[in-house]
């Protein structure tokens, strides 16, 4: 879960700042695999994956700063 403390460790405009870059990503892998499929479509569901990390790691800090 390299990923997972990568993540913890950003601050949160950094996280915002790669979530928005992935979902840029996610959408033109996306795009692209519509006309011509891609070499290797497991990275579609990867990006999606990342951008879920992302999600769940605002939300955590959200709750976190409620307390």
């Amino acid at each position: 879960m390299k990923n997972e403390i990568v993540l913890k460790e950003l601050s949160t405009a950094e996280l915002k700042e790669r979530l928005d870059g992935e979902r840029l990503n996610y959408q033109k892998m996306v795009m692209s695999h519509a006309v011509s499929p891609l070499e290797n479509p497991n990275k579609i569901k990867e990006s999606r994956k990342n951008i879920a990390r992302c999600l769940t790691e605002l939300r955590a800090r959200e709750i976190d700063a409620q307390k």
